[in-house]
């Protein structure tokens, strides 16, 4: 944005938006690098395995998070003084 004076001639800045050709464009990021080799055959490794692998759903992490009971099954405890707080 430019300042320019007001017609009043007071010192009073009003901003005026710059041309949209002088605005800087943004480059888009650059492409992901992907995993060198050894990381690529690490996983395939883990994978044939059995194991848990990076960013992927786990069957097992999901089980031993689960309170006992059951998900949704957790409820508040009883107010031992009986006055609500």
């Amino acid at each position: 944005m430019t300042p320019t004076q007001a017609a009043t001639g007071h010192g009073r800045q009003i901003l005026v938006p710059a041309a949209a050709e002088s605005v800087r464009q943004v480059a888009p990021p650059p492409p992901p690098v992907p995993d060198p080799p050894i990381y690529r055959a690490l996983l395939r490794t883990w994978a044939d395995r059995g194991r848990t692998l990076p960013g992927l759903h786990d069957p097992e992490w999901v089980r031993l998070a689960t309170p006992p009971g059951g998900p949704y099954r957790i409820s508040a405890g009883r107010d031992p003084r009986g006055d609500g707080r």
